[in-house]
């Protein structure tokens, strides 16, 4: 381990730590331990923890430890290198023509709310409402700097994607959208505008989680390519989706 990774992971303190069914593939058991920061993050600490594999959730941090399977995998992409194809191209010109893209600092509330809970339902994400209290947890709390992009079409809120912003990366964090609005490909629009907002403002990385070939709701990952993967302490270039 270099001497950026060991410094990094000695600021940070287990909160809860323990196994859970995976949430990603149910046959497999799961352990994310959730950290704390000794201190304050800086853009230039947040840079380090994703590229030691940290993901963020609210407050904490984590990484996979799970016992039997390796199957999370951290992806990013370079902004710089991405290229922007005819498929790519004719989202982001949809999303120009017809949807208001709005950034601001990430909120809750009912409009929120209820978008998210709509996504959470139509793709099967969970069997429980979330509560404000909830969303607020998860996507509103934040160590570092994070921002809010709002997709909206005609007034109505078709989607909201969450990321943070480091000293040289932007950090995807979640996206949620209405069903009605597939037609703008929510998901991958909102990587786009990430790397977009990436390149305007000179960030190196985007960040885009972890991609899971056998879970459906991650795998679609494999499509931004060329893209870097993180298998075990290297990251490795693939130059073609799988």
């Amino acid at each position: 381990m270099d001497g950026g990774a060991s410094r990094i992971d000695q600021q940070l303190i287990t909160f809860a730590d323990g196994l859970q069914a995976c949430p990603y593939l149910p046959s497999q058991v799961a352990r994310m331990p959730l950290m704390v920061s000794r201190h304050a993050i800086s853009p230039s600490d947040l840079d380090q923890l994703l590229s030691c594999g940290y993901r963020r959730s609210g407050n904490y941090f984590y990484r996979t430890r799970c016992p039997a399977c390796q199957e999370c995998v951290p992806v990013r992409v370079r902004a710089g290198d991405f290229p922007v194809r005819p498929s790519f191209r004719r989202i982001l010109n949809r999303a120009d023509r017809e949807l208001e893209i709005l950034y601001g600092e990430p909120m809750a509330g009912p409009e929120r709310l209820e978008l998210f809970n709509h996504h959470r339902h139509e793709r099967s994400l969970g069997e429980h409402s979330a509560t404000v209290e909830d969303l607020e947890s998860f996507l509103v709390e934040s160590c570092v700097e994070s921002i809010e992009v709002q997709f909206r079409f005609e007034g109505s809120l078709a989607a909201v994607a969450i990321a943070d912003l480091g000293q040289s990366s932007v950090n995807a964090v979640y996206t949620y959208f209405h069903t009605d609005f597939k037609r703008f490909s929510p998901g991958t629009l909102a990587v786009l505008e990430f790397i977009r907002l990436a390149k305007q403002t000179k960030r190196t990385f985007v960040y885009l989680g972890l991609f899971v070939a056998e879970c459906r709701h991650l795998n679609y990952k494999s499509r931004f390519w060329p893209q870097e993967r993180r298998l075990g302490e290297q990251w490795l270039r693939f130059d073609t989706a799988d």
